[in-house]
């Protein structure tokens, strides 16, 4: 289910090819810096053209990256050990080059699909120093944990926050919540599988589920989960929700027991998106959830019901390993 975007920041992705690779579609003159999210990956994975730090000095002697508002970093900024940057050089050449990126206010980190480089191979680094380096970014997302940190630090500006994981570490959700984010309003977790290094339990969340920490949150996402059900009955009663506006709870593993719970907990016709899409609901449950809230304006997404596998009848999250 990992693709690679297509828009960031709502704005459209445009590639900063090699111009010596054969496959590059670059022609004709560059964007505007500050219209598009910038990407710059290696399009020939196995053979590349130019390595990652060459084509990053290109970009940083081409584009006007003051103008830069949002870039994306992919294949050969990260990804499998042998034929990348390593995530704590790709850190540094980005505060190296901070005083120049004045204008960003997005970044994505590893940028990779899985014929690229698995979910759960992608490695990481502690993102504080990135962070602090880039005291205006507002929005941040991150693909992959093999090594992946959150220390604890202030942020003033950080209001979206993206974890994509096969597995998430639970020491990563203890940084985060650690933390000390004013303006977070936007927040996907994406916890993964036990199998595939995920040590986040529903206890790891209470901070956040009671409400204590990033006072502005209105969107949270607690998704792609091995044990959904006990997520959904930790949230269903969570004091956090009553201020939300969007919850999202899809990619794992719910199941009738765990949207059961969701109704009843605390109400959540006050929501305007409940999202669950990727679930193992039953058609009467699902009916369920759309009669108690749609009346009220809520948006239920449950697309993508999935069917369990095997005679003991596994669920398995959308993406693992």
């Amino acid at each position: 289910m990992l693709d690679h975007l297509s828009h960031f920041h709502g704005l459209p992705i445009h590639d900063f090819a090699d111009p010596a690779d054969p496959a590059s579609e670059q022609a004709g003159p560059l964007p505007a810096a500050d219209e598009v999210a910038w990407r710059l990956a290696r399009h020939e994975l196995w053979e590349p053209e130019e390595e990652f730090e060459d084509a990053w000095e290109r970009f940083l002697d081409t584009v006007d990256v003051s103008k830069v508002r949002a870039l994306v970093l992919g294949a050969g900024a990260y990804g499998i050990e042998d034929d990348a940057a390593s995530p704590d050089e790709t850190a540094q050449r980005l505060a190296a080059a901070a005083d120049r990126f004045t204008g960003l206010r997005a970044l994505y980190l590893a940028d990779l699909t899985y014929e690229e480089s698995e979910l759960s191979w992608i490695l990481q680094s502690d993102v504080n120093p990135i962070l602090s380096a880039y005291p205006r970014l507002e929005e941040l997302g991150v693909r992959g944990s093999d090594g992946l940190r959150f220390s604890p630090l202030r942020h003033e500006h950080l209001r979206v926050l993206r974890l994509e994981n096969g597995g998430l570490p639970a020491e990563v959700v203890h940084g985060l919540t650690a933390s000390d984010l004013p303006a977070l309003d936007h927040l996907d977790l994406w916890l993964g599988d036990e199998s595939y290094g995920r040590t986040t339990t529903v206890g790891d969340l209470a901070p956040l589920l009671a409400g204590g920490v990033f006072p502005a949150l209105r969107r949270l996402g607690l998704q792609d989960c091995d044990i959904q059900d006990e997520i959904a009955a930790a949230v269903a009663h969570a004091p956090v929700v009553s201020r939300l506006s969007s919850l999202h709870l899809g990619l794992g593993t719910l199941s009738d027991a765990g949207a059961q719970a969701l109704l009843g907990g605390r109400p959540l016709t006050h929501l305007e998106v409940l999202d669950l899409e990727h679930h193992f609901l039953s058609e009467p449950m699902m009916r369920r959830l759309r009669e108690a809230l749609e009346p009220s304006g809520v948006r239920v997404n449950l697309d993508d019901r999935q069917e369990t596998r095997g005679s003991g009848g596994r669920r398995y999250v959308a993406a693992g390993e």
